[in-house]
C-alpha cells in the first residue's frame, strides 16, 4: 500500500441532525483494475491519500489496520455503485458504512469543479471523499439484505445471464444451418430440445441425413417420443427430396466443426439451467416474502423470485412506492427549460430490475383482467407496446408495494371491486 503525506487541517464538522452518530473517519475509494486509490479524512482533521495493489489480501489488510486504528469504531466509506464484487468484501466489517455513490453524481460533482475534463485515479477518489464526508444527508447508507435474499438475487441474476447466453448461441445456430443446412431448421423447429441436439449431433449435413436408413430415422423419433406416423412420415419425405445448398466439402466441413461447437454449449446449459431452476426453488420456498409474490398473475416459478428479490425484506429502503419506481426505472422524468416541459424515461436505473418489472407486466396483460383493460385502452389511444408496458408496471408497483408493507398477498377480486367502486376506467364491467 503507497500512502501520501499527511495534513492537519481541521473539516467543519457537520450538523448533528445530519449526521446524529459522527463517524470516527470518512473515505473515498476508488476502485481500479490493477490498483485503488483511497483518500481518507478522520474526525481529527487529518487526512491522507494512497493506493492499494489489487488483491484480497492487500484489501483485507487494510481494512484490518483501519479496524485497529479507529477501534472498530463507524467508519463512512463512498464508493461507485457499480462495483459490486468489492461491496460484498466490504460488508464483512459491520463498522464499515457504506455510501454506494451512482456514477453519474461522482461525474457530475468532479465537472462542477474540473471544468478542464481533467481526472485521474486520486481525484476521483477525492470526489467520493468530499460527497460522504459534506454531503451525507443526500445519501444513504447501504444497508445489507438478509442472506436468503442475497442468494436468490444471485441465483436469479445467474439464471437470466446463461439464458440470454443460451439464446445468443440458438441464434448463432440458427444463421449457421442457414448458411449450409437449411433443411434442419423445418424437420426440428424449436433447435433448444434435447432432441434438435441430438439430430443434429448424428446428422450434421444433408449428406450423412440422406444416408440414414428410413428404419433408422424412424427409431430414432420414437425413442424421442415422436410416435405420430403421419408427422414421421413428413419428415422422411422431406428429407427424400432435399437438395443440399451446397456440397462444397471445404465450406461443409467448416460448418459442421462450428455446429459440433454450438451444440457442445448447448448441452451446457441444458444441464445447468435446470440445476439453476431446482436452486432457486428451494431458496425462494425458504424465503420469509415468498407467500407474496408466489400467486401473483402471471408471475410463475421465474418471475415471482424476480419480484421477490426486487423488494427483499428491508422496509425502510423504499419508504414510498415513488422511491421504489423511480429507482427501478419506470417512473418518468419531467424537465423543464424555460417554458418547455418534456418528459423521458430515466437514464442510469438498474437493467436487470427494470427488466423483471416490465416483463412481468406483460404478463400480467394476459392474467389480470384490469391490466388487459388497461393495455388495450392504451393500445387505441396509440401508446406503443413497449411505452405501456413501463406505465404498466409503475402502476402494478405502487400496488405491491402496499402489500409489501402491509404484509399482506395481492387479491386480484378485491383490486377489482376497488376499481369498480372508484368507477375506474380500468374497471370489469359484467
Amino acid at each position: 500500500m503507497n500512502t501520501n503525506t499527511i495534513s492537519k487541517n481541521p473539516p467543519p464538522q457537520p450538523s448533528e441532525e445530519s449526521s446524529p452518530v459522527q463517524p470516527e473517519a470518512w473515505i473515498g475509494l476508488d476502485w481500479g483494475d490493477k490498483n485503488h486509490a483511497f483518500a481518507l479524512q478522520d474526525r481529527s482533521g487529518k487526512s491522507e491519500s494512497g493506493t492499494i495493489d489489487h488483491s484480497a489480501e492487500n484489501l483485507h489488510q487494510w481494512l484490518g489496520e483501519l479496524a485497529q486504528r479507529y477501534g472498530s469504531r463507524p467508519v463512512a466509506l463512498a464508493i461507485e455503485a457499480s462495483r459490486g464484487a468489492v461491496v460484498h468484501a466490504l460488508l464483512q466489517y459491520p463498522w464499515l458504512k457504506i455510501y454506494p455513490i451512482n456514477p453519474v453524481t461522482s461525474a457530475r460533482y468532479r465537472s462542477a469543479f474540473t471544468p478542464s475534463g481533467a481526472k485521474d485515479d486520486l481525484p476521483d477518489a477525492q470526489v467520493l471523499l468530499d460527497l460522504v464526508r459534506n454531503h451525507t444527508d443526500k445519501l444513504r447508507v447501504l444497508e445489507p439484505q438478509e442472506a436468503v435474499t442475497v442468494k436468490l438475487a444471485g441465483l436469479v441474476e445467474a439464471r437470466r445471464a446463461m439464458v440470454d447466453q443460451r439464446t445468443s448461441v440458438l441464434n448463432r445456430l440458427t444463421s449457421l444451418l442457414k448458411s449450409y443446412y437449411p433443411q434442419a431448421l423445418q424437420l426440428l423447429g424449436d433447435l433448444d430440445t434435447e432432441l434438435a441436439v441430438d439430430f443434429l449431433s448424428r446428422w450434421p449435413d444433408l449428406i450423412s441425413l440422406k444416408a440414414a436408413k428410413p428404419g433408422t430415422l424412424k427409431r430414432f423419433y420414437y425413442q424421442r417420443q415422436i410416435r405420430s406416423d403421419e408427422l414421421v412420415q413428413e419428415r422422411l419425405a422431406l428429407i427424400a427430396k432435399a437438395v443440399a445448398l451446397t456440397t462444397d466439402e471445404a465450406r461443409v466441413s467448416v460448418a459442421v466443426l462450428q455446429l459440433r461447437q454450438l451444440l457442445d454449449q448447448l448441452r451446457v446449459f441444458h444441464k445447468h439451467i435446470p440445476l439453476l431452476n431446482a436452486e432457486i426453488k428451494v431458496v425462494f420456498a425458504s424465503h420469509p416474502g415468498a407467500d407474496l409474490f408466489r400467486e401473483l398473475p402471471g408471475a410463475g416459478p421465474q418471475l415471482a423470485p424476480r419480484l421477490c428479490v426486487a423488494f427483499g425484506t428491508i422496509h425502510s429502503l423504499y419508504p414510498d412506492p415513488s422511491s421504489l419506481q423511480k429507482y427501478v426505472g419506470v417512473a418518468p422524468v419531467r424537465e423543464k427549460s424555460g417554458n418547455q416541459i418534456w418528459t423521458h424515461w430515466r437514464w442510469q436505473a438498474p437493467t436487470f430490475l427494470r427488466q423483471t418489472f416490465v416483463e412481468w407486466a406483460g404478463q400480467t396483460v394476459r392474467y389480470s383482467a384490469w391490466a388487459k383493460i388497461y393495455y388495450e385502452r392504451m393500445l387505441k389511444k396509440g401508446k406503443k407496446h413497449p411505452a405501456i408496458l413501463r406505465a404498466l408496471a409503475f402502476k402494478w408497483i405502487r400496488i405491491l408495494w402496499k402489500c409489501w408493507q402491509d404484509q399482506t398477498p395481492y387479491d386480484e377480486a378485491r383490486y377489482l371491486k376497488q376499481l369498480a367502486h372508484r368507477k375506474s376506467p380500468n374497471a370489469v364491467t359484467i
